[in-house]
């Protein structure tokens, strides 16, 4: 059986088939995240989808994984799929939800339990891959960096910082 096979049949396994990620051909459970991390991911993906054409786009969070190369599979926290990658035939179909082609938007939200393996292991394969915009959110120091991919390839990495207001609440 080849590698891929053996990735792709244990990423299906009944319970585990939202829950399994895999590095450099290694099977990593995502860990569950707290509260902040779940809601700070839905807003995000709310305020998205209000501003894309439906018919264009779609959002998910926290669902499918991105591949690259046939030892590397994330789930992201929250990206956006071009409906034009959306076949009858791929959405019919009874195969996990796995995109290979580079995506418009990725983003990842620090949290203690993965915020080293998503800087240092998942954002430099997103840039590999070659997605178009890729943000990591960090709710505590209410921080943003983003990387947007320049038309030789290569990346401009910007950071930005929330203003700060009287609540130290994030809307989430």
């Amino acid at each position: 059986m080849l590698v891929k096979d053996r990735i792709l049949e244990a990423l299906a396994q009944p319970g585990t088939e939202d829950r399994l990620e895999v590095h450099n051909g290694q099977l990593r459970e995502k860990p569950s995240m707290t509260f902040r991390h779940g809601g700070i991911s839905f807003y995000l993906g709310l305020q998205l989808g209000g501003q894309l054409d439906r018919s264009s786009f779609q959002v998910r969070i926290n669902h499918g994984r991105l591949r690259r190369m046939e030892k590397t599979y994330y789930i992201p926290d929250v990206y956006v799929i071009p409906m034009s990658i959306i076949t009858s035939e791929r959405e019919a179909s009874p195969e996990l939800e796995i995109y290979a082609e580079p995506l418009l938007f990725v983003a990842e939200l620090w949290s203690k339990s993965t915020g080293e393996y998503d800087a240092e292991e998942k954002l430099p394969e997103y840039r590999d891959r070659g997605d178009r915009v890729i943000w990591y959110l960090h709710p505590f120091e209410r921080t943003v960096k983003a990387w947007v991919r320049q038309p030789d390839g290569s990346y401009t990495e910007t950071p930005y910082q929330a203003a700060k207001s009287r609540s130290s609440r994030c809307p989430a």
